[in-house]
């Protein structure tokens, strides 16, 4: 039985992608890849495809962290600190649960990121919710990115 992982998605099966892994026994991470080369310009957001998908228990997230060196030595961040990818993110029917990083380039040069490049770490998190919590009411994800509390 299967609890958590990663698996490439269909657009990207035969292009070789590669499943993220922990590099050392004590990582918490597990490294995240470029599936193709993209420029990221100065004082824009830019997504950068994984060709990755993720599941795991309704009580867990994956966070998406920038790679420290990647951040330091370009000006990077991602745009929105942590990206969070929820459990029913899988799979969806708006873009197959497909985890885009989105940059932000505060540099004055344009960064390019090449395919197979590490950009991300992802991180399993279990979560808590609150007493008397109701979100059984929009339990259906309709959508990919930025698709819930539409």
């Amino acid at each position: 039985m299967r609890t958590r992982g990663f698996e490439v998605v269909a657009a990207y099966q035969d292009k070789g992608i590669e499943i993220p892994e922990r590099k050392t026994v004590y990582s918490a991470g597990y490294d995240i890849m470029a599936a193709e080369d993209t420029v990221i310009e100065p004082g824009v957001v830019s997504l950068v495809a994984t060709g990755l998908k993720a599941f795991m228990p309704h009580d867990e997230y994956l966070g998406i962290h920038i790679r420290s060196g990647l951040s330091i030595k370009n000006a990077l961040s991602l745009i929105n600190s942590e990206g969070i990818i929820d459990a029913d993110y899988y799979n969806n029917p708006g873009n197959e649960g497909h985890i885009m990083i989105a940059f932000f380039n505060h540099g004055a040069n344009k960064v390019i990121v090449k395919k197979g490049d590490r950009i991300a770490q992802g991180i399993f998190t279990k979560y808590f919710i609150t007493d008397g919590d109701d979100s059984k009411k929009n339990s259906n994800r309709s959508g990919g990115m930025g698709s819930t509390g539409k």
